[in-house]
């Protein structure tokens, strides 16, 4: 295993300072598993949809680099008030496991590791870097089951969280467990 002691957190909330790093390793990650040709994972379709998480009050990314050079990120955004994140849900969930207020909901986005940190445990850090600093109560993603067959789901059943649904949030993307972790820390 890769000794990853030296790398290092930043925790950013201005998209422009680092939206071509976001783009350079979603491309090269998403390019290692053959998904670019898929239009959802397109880098203009991520870009498009990268805007619009880091539009939303209190989006947060956090970067991962070891010597300067990027490792991966993690970004998340709280569910707001009037958030559409529920309304493709199957089954539907009760009103009051829906209800938003902003500060309730973590959802987190979208989390990427690079090829040469991957299985040392990099992803998990990252993901516990960024919820350390959150005030939400609990915090929700959406990951295709059929991704590495399963592996990638159990990664984040064995980091707490658990299937609530399934959802399917644009036209072009994959049908995607819907999970919550519930606490968000222990």
């Amino acid at each position: 295993m890769t000794d990853t002691s030296s790398v290092s957190f930043r925790h950013v909330t201005d998209v422009e300072k680092v939206r071509q790093l976001l783009l350079d390793v979603h491309v090269e990650v998403r390019g290692d598993f053959g998904m670019l040709d898929r239009p959802f994972y397109a880098v203009d379709r991520f870009d498009e949809r990268l805007s619009g998480y880091a539009s939303r009050p209190g989006w947060e990314t956090v970067v991962a680099e070891e010597a300067g050079e990027p490792v991966g990120y993690v970004f998340a955004t709280p569910l707001g008030p009037s958030t559409a994140w529920w309304e493709d849900m199957e089954p539907p969930l009760p009103k009051d496991y829906t209800q938003e207020t902003g500060d309730r909901t973590l959802a987190l986005n979208e989390i990427l590791v690079r090829a040469p940190w991957r299985g040392t445990g990099i992803a998990r850090r990252l993901h516990e870097e960024l919820l350390a600093g959150r005030e939400e109560q609990r915090v929700t993603l959406l990951v295709n089951p059929q991704t590495a067959n399963g592996r990638l789901k159990a990664v984040y059943e064995s980091w707490r969280y658990r299937q609530i649904g399934t959802q399917q949030p644009f036209p072009d993307s994959p049908v995607f467990a819907a999970m919550m972790r519930d606490p968000l820390r222990p």
